[in-house]
């Protein structure tokens, strides 16, 4: 009874707490508990989880440390409110910080019993404990806030004073709505309300309203899904209370007590794994991780996406997305020792539209499924990339256009022949490639070959003897500006002072020796449906608060690389490997241009491509031998889809990218390519042939500019 009178005392005096005078359990260390607090809490808004959707506004997914929607107290069913006001703490609104009666209740039950078995906090005091939880960094800290003690309770006391002088009796019941746990997952009424209902906190009917209500003293032991019978009991309890306070009849009590629960749980998808585009979402989230302006670092972005109740909203096709994964899985299978992927971007404004691999994002344990994403730069995702072969001839290309080659200039590109380092130039002050001779064939037969031809028929030897025209560099540096991320080797040097020349590049650029991923190449190719401009892949579009206000916008990052005639004149040659060429079975009812690549022998072959583009839509198919950690490995004997690989891009990557492109085909604008007319040599596709092979040896130029008539237009 000392103990009961000192807490009187404490009452009496109008929650002063003059702790000097208590005595008994330890007042005097309560007390200098108690001085050392904060005189405020700091109450910041509970963290709510965020909202990942298509651009079409469909739900992917959400992300979230704690299933929460923070909703005003307006937005809350008035039923719900009596019926946890009446459970909880039926003098909210006639009490202070401390409700005497109830915590006198309480002590006296708790002292008769030798513990604590009886709680007598108010709505506030429960507050303080949610929010000290909440903020609750480490084990010690969360025992803390959950000690059964006195100590804890003066603890409390003191900030539900606090809290009570300084806001109103409704901003701590909204607030108290907002953080509480109401199990299963679900924290706060709101997203209580559609786990346990699917409806919103402000429909809640009586029958809804005591289940909930009834959920808030033990969570885990009156779970609904879990535990019906214990809900039911729990719900007539809340309900028997609301009789007894007058709050509603005891007849219309009876009424709801003889009803079942109706339940209608509804499951929250957290992280991509749930989603319903993972690899896609799995790119959203690292691609924000990286954005310096969402926080300093990596641990302020991943705390504001999973407590700052965010709208996140991406530029993902979710039709084009189920395509493109029909496509990629239709050709490659997910227990392949081989990886199947497909990027697609919008030209003009980089908006990735999808990405796709064969092996789904999942249980890294289970035969087939990864977490790694093999199709953005390792930037964003968990590869190197994979060298592209002959997709790059398209960078030179291009350079040889931009430098004034005119598109039927003819060069002698025999089968086999010999090249020599000395012939390429590097880039200005870097050293030179050597004076040694290398080997080159080709995978068709060569002869005199132009721009369209040697494109077309991707001969290897016509392309080593373009890029003596254009020298390593440029086309190099033009690769990086359209998005492909390459090594720069200027400044480096070795143990012994030596430059190191990267293997980038080097005259087997236009071979496609680097490494680069799908999405790379399909932002690249863009460029070119775009006429020159290139823009940043941008999975996402805007970026909103908990308020709905724009956080972020992001604008299309674009510039011009190349002149619109250039990349007029590269669509002009590459539509002859669709039209006519190794990909002519992936011919569509819009114009359409692409390379393939094959990278080595066939069977040897670590990768192989086909890169592809219409006015509107750009998208970069690959696969590549890889084992189940994704490390490269040639794709000798390695069976894809049930056949061995003994086939080239344009048999086995194309189909990827024509079975996805063909299905959404009919939803792409008639916009055709503008032909380059102000090119020089534009629709000569037949080269003229000499009656003899040049004199010299290696390869030679012909004189050929289009004007003998042998070429048309096409």
């Amino acid at each position: 009874m000392v103990a009961v009178s000192a807490v009187l005392g404490v009452v009496v005096a109008g929650l002063a707490i003059p702790f000097a005078g208590l005595v008994g359990f330890a007042s005097n260390n309560i007390a200098d508990s108690m001085d050392d607090l904060p005189k405020e809490l700091d109450t910041e808004v509970p963290g709510e989880k965020s909202a990942i959707y298509d651009a079409d506004g469909n739900l992917i997914t959400y992300v979230y440390d704690e299933n929460r929607i923070n909703v005003s107290l307006d937005k809350v069913s008035r039923t719900l409110v009596k019926a946890l006001v009446s459970i909880e703490d039926y003098r909210y609104y006639e009490h202070g910080a401390l409700d005497v009666k109830g915590t006198m209740r309480a002590l006296v039950t708790n002292l008769g019993s030798g513990g604590v078995v009886q709680g007598g906090s108010s709505i506030t005091q429960q507050l303080v404990k949610q929010t000290l939880l909440n903020q609750a960094n480490t084990k010690a800290e969360r025992a803390a806030v959950t000690d059964d003690t006195y100590l804890r309770k003066f603890n409390e006391l003191r900030y539900a004073i606090a809290l009570e002088k300084k806001h109103s009796k409704d901003w701590i019941l909204e607030r108290y709505l907002n953080i509480v746990y109401f199990g299963d997952g679900a924290y706060g009424i709101q997203a209580a309300a559609r786990h346990y209902y699917n409806v919103n906190a402000s429909s809640l009917n009586l029958n809804q309203s005591a289940t909930l209500a009834g959920l808030v003293q033990n969570p885990s032991a009156f779970d609904p899904t879990d535990h019906p019978d214990r809900a039911i009991a729990r719900r007539d309890v809340v309900l028997d209370r609301m009789a007894e306070l007058d709050v509603i009849s005891e007849k219309r009590a009876d009424a709801v007590k003889a009803k079942k629960l109706k339940l209608r749980p509804q499951t929250s998808p957290r992280g991509c794994l749930n989603s319903t585009a993972p690899l896609y979402c799995s790119y959203v989230l690292e691609y924000l991780l990286k954005d310096r302006s969402l926080g300093n670092n990596e641990s302020e972005r991943q705390r504001l996406l999973n407590t700052g109740g965010l709208t996140i909203r991406t530029n993902l096709n979710l039709e084009w997305q189920d395509d493109a994964d029909r496509a990629v899985r239709g050709n490659v299978r997910a227990t392949d020792d081989a990886i199947g992927a497909l990027a697609i971007v919008e030209p003009g404004t980089g908006q990735v539209k999808a990405i796709s691999q064969s092996r789904p994002y999942g249980d890294k344990r289970k035969k087939g499924e990864t977490f790694l994403n093999f199709v953005v730069p390792s930037q964003y995702g968990d590869s190197n990339g994979f060298q592209a072969g002959s997709t790059f001839k398209a960078f030179v290309l291009a350079q040889a256009i931009e430098d004034g080659v005119p598109l039927d200039e003819t060069y002698y590109s025999p089968n086999e022949t010999t090249f020599n380092f000395s012939d390429y130039a590097n880039c200005p002050g870097a050293p030179s490639f050597g004076t040694a001779d290398f080997p080159m064939r080709n995978s068709t037969d060569g002869g005199y070959e132009n721009l369209y031809t040697g494109t077309r028929d991707s001969v290897n030897t016509f392309y080593l003897r373009l890029e003596q025209e254009t020298g390593v560099c440029d086309p190099y540096n033009l690769a990086k500006s359209m998005g492909v991320r390459l090594t720069s080797p200027e400044g480096v040097k070795d143990a012994e002072g030596n430059f190191i020349i990267q293997p980038e590049r080097v005259p087997n650029f236009t071979l496609g020796v680097a490494d680069v991923s799908a999405l790379e190449m399909a932002e690249a190719y863009a460029t070119f449906a775009a006429r020159g401009i290139h823009c940043d892949s941008q999975p996402i579009s805007s970026i909103e608060d908990a308020n709905g206000n724009v956080l972020k916008q992001y604008e299309p990052r674009c510039s011009r690389v190349m002149a619109e005639s250039t990349a007029d004149a590269v669509s002009d040659v590459l539509r002859g490997v669709i039209e006519g060429g190794f990909a002519s079975n992936e011919r569509l009812v819009v114009d359409a241009a692409g390379k393939t690549g094959t990278t080595g022998t066939v069977a040897q072959s670590p990768s192989v491509w086909f890169v592809g583009y219409t006015p509107t839509v750009s998208a970069a198919a690959m696969i590549a031998g890889a084992n189940d950690f994704g490390t490269p490995i040639g794709l000798d004997n390695v069976v894809i889809n049930g056949v061995p690989a003994t086939a080239s891009g344009s048999q086995l990557a194309a189909p990827i990218w024509g079975d996805a492109l063909k299905a959404f085909q009919d939803e792409l604008p008639d916009t055709r390519f503008v032909y380059p007319s102000t090119v020089e040599g534009a629709g000569v596709e037949t080269p003229y042939v000499p009656q003899a092979p040049p004199s010299t040896n290696g390869p030679g130029r012909g004189g050929n500019r289009g004007n003998d008539g042998r070429g048309g237009r096409r």
